[in-house]
This record gives C-alpha cells, sequence and structure tokens, in this order.
C-alpha cells in the first residue's frame, strides 16, 4: 500500500530527518510513503505536478490537519485533502485534538452568540456541526487525534474490516 503523506511537515526546519522518520514509521505498518520533499522538482509548477501525480500513485492520503499559520490546517494541505477525495481515494486525517471548531476558536478570540448563531471576533458564523475542522475536511476523511502513528493505526483497523 502507498500513502501520500499530506501537510504542513515539509516546512519544519527539520523537515528531511521528519521525512526519514515518517517513512520508516509507514514502513512498521508495511505502507510506502509518497512524501511531497520526494520529488526534484525545484519551482512552483514543477512541485504541483509531482504532487498531484504522487497523490494518484497513492492508494491513501494520510493528512495532517493541525492548524498551521493560525487556526486553521494548512491550505496546500486542504487541497491535497479534496483531491483525493474527488479522486475517491480514503483520507485519514490527523489532528491534535477533537475538540470543535467553536472550542478552538474560542481559545482565541471572544466569540458571540448573535441571533442564534455563533460568530467571530470579525462578526463572521462560526460552523456549528461539532467538527475539528471545516465540514469540507472533516467529512470526506476519518479524523484521528493524534499524529501520524494514530492515523496509521486509524488506517490499519479500517483495513481490517474491509
Amino acid at each position: 500500500m502507498k500513502a501520500y503523506l499530506a501537510g504542513p511537515d515539509v516546512f519544519r526546519p527539520d523537515a528531511g530527518q521528519w521525512a526519514e522518520e515518517a517513512r520508516a514509521l509507514c514502513l512498521e505498518y508495511a505502507i510506502e510513503a509518497l512524501i511531497p520533499l520526494d520529488g526534484d522538482a525545484t519551482d512552483a509548477a514543477g512541485i504541483y505536478v509531482q504532487n498531484v501525480a504522487m497523490i494518484e500513485a497513492a492508494d491513501v492520503v494520510l493528512a495532517n490537519l493541525r492548524p498551521f499559520r493560525g487556526v486553521e490546517p494548512d491550505s496546500g494541505t486542504s487541497f491535497e485533502v479534496g483531491y483525493a477525495a474527488a479522486l475517491g481515494k480514503p483520507v485519514v486525517a490527523y489532528i491534535p485534538s477533537l475538540e470543535s471548531q467553536i472550542q478552538r476558536l474560542a481559545a482565541t478570540q471572544p466569540l458571540q452568540f448573535v441571533q442564534g448563531r455563533w460568530v467571530d471576533a470579525e462578526g463572521q458564523t462560526v460552523e456549528e456541526f461539532g467538527l475539528p475542522v471545516n465540514l469540507m475536511l472533516a467529512v470526506p476523511a476519518c479524523l484521528v487525534e493524534g499524529g501520524l502513528r494514530e492515523a496509521l493505526e486509524a488506517l490499519h483497523s479500517l483495513a481490517g474490516s474491509d
């Protein structure tokens, strides 16, 4: 089985070391990791083409949806999840906490209950489905609290139930 590892981990200062550790962890579960750093492209268009090709070659996408540079997941990772879903590929997404968006946002800014809906500091409605991320990410994915190991465990359980 091949798994594309989506997430902002490629931006870490220790991205190379992270990639090798992630690859080794995946091998413990008999999974070949396809990591965005594996490509040789250096320009934006080339990186895009290589990453899309890896998603197409993967059997599953494992996506790190932790908040990145704010309170939302990385936008590139969000695209990769959507692309995988459009291709009909399973997505297992992991996040540090499965607390709802409202709980998470309330810890970072004042929320108000206005006319029966929660709104953020800018007056914009906050989704109230009890999901930890936007419904367009949460619905097509199997959400797991934790990290890559927990996502691999969930994938192993899902594969065992086939």
